[in-house]
């Protein structure tokens, strides 16, 4: 077992530098690693100490952080509302370690206050809220308070971001002194309020750390109450040097206002989690105030604590060998839940500069799209996004799962992963090939019984337990048109020849990977390297002949199944049955314009898959399919008058939001520009098959989709927005967020910045309460049309513009110039 050294650097501030954010979003992330990590300042418009911070679904929960003046005496709730426990004219927090004076009664001991809140910035990993605390014998004078939230997005290390863990470091500046207390509640570890808590405190004395765990008195394995895990633990981390204390949240709260420091007991009273509420606490003094030597007239000082929400194992999987119980992937490298915890506090310096590193190129990029607040939109998608999924498997065989939150629980949504997989392209795309790894095992296995995909591995998370009668949720050609896109997309990222072709940043960093004799799965991960004296960096992902050898040995295992897929495709895509599409909420729908597109385009994509697998005829076969089907489409879907698509072939006055065009200008089926489906030559293709090699079929001379219709839906879009956006078709004012950034993706840039600026103005204005919601009303008051989704990863297609941008080389988008031409 790999055992991995932490280089500790020298911390000057711990606070993450962040930009001015442009835009108000009612919900802003706090601490959000996983489906059940996931803390949100729920009134982010609002100051933060006027509600608790809530879990996704919008339930409170036991999150505090108090600043006390000693000078003054005064007490200031900064997030949460640990205000609620405290009495001014309370004397029962008096020192326990010494009697009570009666005289004291009425007497108060400490004035409750409020400080100046100067607001929040975030971007992809960090939060920030800042505060000033006015000094009462200066007009001036004043200390500046940020707390600032790491979860930190690391592409370049799957180490990192496998750990289920966040970062707060609190950073005061100022001339006069000032203490500070933060504490959490059991509702960290269940949903059931009157669940049993048992807790203690760790001690790490190498690290000098400490650390609050706390767990339920008798877990559930596998089990949810209201979204909320009920197995694994709760680790609170923070320096040994702190000051530490469990027991009723009241009596905790009124003795650090008033004393401003707690008392390094522990409550060994285990109750529920609202009995007498217990809460774990730290404090921390920051001594600003300039001494007699000092000639500065300010100071400062930072903490950093961490938060873990720590689960083995994560979920049951019907993988080939049967029902498994699965372990989270960091365990390949931390043995115990003490080295994870030790490495990922004293890593800090490192998750920052990479997460960092990430937000910077994210925001560099995102200027290019015509829309100034899109870099904000897409700042605020990514935390989100993986949030949503949990990390597994072994360094030879890594897997991601995702819940698909709010919407109905499922597992491994086919069509969630889909409008998520935007995001995973452009920032590390080995996570999209362990997404799809368990849904090829399982159906490779025989668990599955029907000849198109599955729509979800089971019907809710934490168990995959799978469809043995196959009476999953019925939406077979919207399932295999998804996989078929999302195949040769992953292929296409690791088929490049160079660099600065790979579709992915972060994933050309690192050595070539080098295959071990053991290795069974193309996409383990190698042996972790070092860089800048970080360790624990993936290598590179792909890149010439290995990137078709790793290419060719995923597919060689299933092509039985991409061939299986394609052939539903060919039979029931041009005109689909009565059936559901991913927008299953607006019902079933036969002849769907948009959904025949996708099989088709699915189709087309198989020709390509066979093409890297040297299967001349099926290459040929299903390139000819395709090409004869979207001839018919067009006849089929175009209006009479030639300026939209329609709903349905058969639905005469319909439009839609024909957003499957993105798949096609993705998978580079445009060769006027990008020349075939990927960047790499024959001549590394013929490499790997160990001689020369011919091409299977001669490269297309014209577009696959025909660019007019491109620029017909470009400009239908501009005649139909609506106040706060691209309603997703005629049937509703309702609209998909990553829909309509599928759309704005292939649309001209004056129509792709109206509609970016239309879903600025609309998450700046809406009145919707939970995390970045993609079904929202496009007019009135923006909110809710019901069903009420929030919090759901298929928010990675708000990345959908960025991962066009380095598709096909990074001629994906000179491929749809034509759209801009007058």
């Amino acid at each position: 077992m790999m055992k991995l050294q932490v280089v500790v650097t020298a911390v000057t501030s711990l606070v993450s530098t962040v930009a001015a954010s442009s835009l108000n979003p009612p919900v802003l992330p706090l601490i959000v690693r996983n489906p059940y990590l996931s803390t949100w300042l729920g009134n982010a418009r609002d100051k933060p100490w006027t509600k608790w911070p809530m879990f996704y679904t919008g339930e409170e929960i036991g999150f505090s952080v108090l600043a006390s003046v000693p000078e003054t005496r005064h007490a200031y709730p900064l997030l949460g509302r640990p205000q609620d426990s405290l009495d001014e004219n309370d004397h029962t927090s008096v020192s326990l370690t010494r009697p009570i004076d009666i005289s004291l009664t009425g007497l108060t001991v400490y004035n409750i206050s409020y400080p100046v809140y100067k607001g929040a910035q975030y971007d992809a990993s960090v939060t920030n809220l800042t505060y000033q605390i006015p000094s009462l014998n200066s007009t001036s004078d004043h200390v500046e308070i940020v707390l600032s939230f790491l979860s930190p997005v690391t592409p370049s290390s799957t180490l990192r971001q496998s750990i289920p863990a966040s970062y707060l470091s609190i950073h005061a500046t100022g001339s006069f002194d000032v203490d500070v207390y933060i504490d959490l509640n059991g509702q960290w570890v269940s949903g059931d309020r009157g669940a049993e808590i048992v807790w203690e405190l760790e001690n790490a004395e190498t690290e000098k750390l400490k650390s609050w765990v706390v767990k339920r008195k008798e877990e559930l394995l596998f089990t949810e109450w209201s979204d909320r895990a009920e197995w694994g633990s709760l680790r609170f981390t923070g320096p040994s040097d702190v000051r530490h204390e469990s027991g009723t949240s009241g009596i905790l709260r009124n003795r650090f206002s008033r004393t401003g420091t707690l008392q390094n007991e522990n409550d060994n009273h285990f109750r529920t989690i609202m009995q007498d509420e217990p809460v774990f606490a730290f404090s921390k003094s920051f001594n600003l105030a300039p001494n007699t030597t000092s000639h500065k007239k300010t100071s400062s000082d930072s903490v950093l604590f961490t938060i873990a929400h720590i689960q083995d194992p994560v979920t049951q999987y019907a993988s080939a060998r049967g029902l498994t119980f699965m372990r989270p992937l960091w365990k390949t490298w931390f043995p115990t839940d003490d080295n994870l915890t030790s490495f990922h506090y004293l890593d800090f310096k490192n998750s920052q500069k990479l997460a960092q590193n990430y937000s910077d190129q994210l925001a560099i990029d995102a200027y290019q799209s015509g829309s100034d607040s899109y870099v904000d939109i897409v700042a605020l998608s990514a935390r989100q996004t993986m949030g949503a999924t949990s990390f597994s498997g072994t360094q030879e065989n890594p897997l991601l799962f995702l819940k698909e939150i709010s919407s109905n629980g499922n597992s491994q949504t086919v069509d969630v992963i889909f409008p998520a997989f935007p995001f995973f392209l452009y920032t590390q795309p080995r996570w999209l090939a362990y997404l799809l790894e368990p849904l090829i095992e399982h159906m490779l296995s025989g668990q599955y019984p029907n000849d198109y995909s599955m729509h979800d591995l089971g019907t809710h998370f934490p168990n995959l337990t799978g469809h043995a009668d196959g009476k999953d949720e019925y939406m077979p050609v919207e399932e295999c048109g998804d996989m078929l896109i999302m195949g040769l997309a992953l292929v296409n990222s690791l088929t490049y020849d160079s660099g600065h072709e790979a579709q992915s940043i972060w994933s050309a960093l690192g050595s070539d990977h080098v295959s071990q004799p053991d290795e069974d799965s193309p996409f383990a991960l190698g042996t972790l390297q070092s860089q800048d004296e970080i360790v624990g960096l993936d290598d590179s992902w792909g890149g010439s002949t290995q990137g078709v050898k790793q290419a060719r040995k995923w597919l060689d295992k299933s092509y039985g199944l991409w061939k299986q897929w394609t052939s539903y495709l060919v039979e029931y895509s041009l005109e689909p049955e009565n059936q559901l599409s991913t927008d299953d909420f607006a019902g079933w729908l036969a002849l769907h314009t948009n959904l025949a597109l996708k099989g088709i385009v699915g189709i087309r994509a198989m020709s390509e898959l066979a093409t890297v697998m040297d299967k001349k005829d099926d290459a040929k076969h299903f390139r000819n399919i395709s090409d004869t089907y979207v001839k018919r489409w067009e006849e089929l879907a175009i209006s009479r008058d030639g300026t939209h698509a329609k709903l349905a072939y058969d639905w005469y006055g319909s439009w839609t939001t024909l957003y499957s065009l993105y798949a096609d200008a993705l998978l580079c089926f445009h060769p006027s520009t990008t020349n075939g489906s990927n960047s790499q030559s024959v001549d590394d293709y013929a490499q790997v098959s160990g001689g020369k090699q011919e091409p299977i079929l001669e490269p297309p001379t014209k577009d696959f989709i025909h660019n007019h219709i491109y620029k017909m839906q470009s400009d239908w879009y501009a005649t139909v927005m609506q106040k706060y956006g691209l309603p997703l078709d005629s049937r509703h004012l309702y609209t998909k967020s990553d829909w309509e950034f599928q759309a704005a993706a292939v649309a001209s840039r004056k129509t792709r910045t109206e509609i970016l600026d239309r879903v600025s103005k609309w998450l700046n204005e809406t009145v919707t309460d939970r995390p970045f919601t993609d079904l929202y009303d496009t007019e009135g008051e923006g909110g809710f049309p019901g069903p009420n989704f929030f919090a759901r990863p298929v928010i990675g297609s708000h990345f959908a513009f960025l991962t066009l941008e380095r598709a096909c080389g990074g001629t994906a988008m000179q491929g749809l110039s034509f759209l801009d031409e007058e």
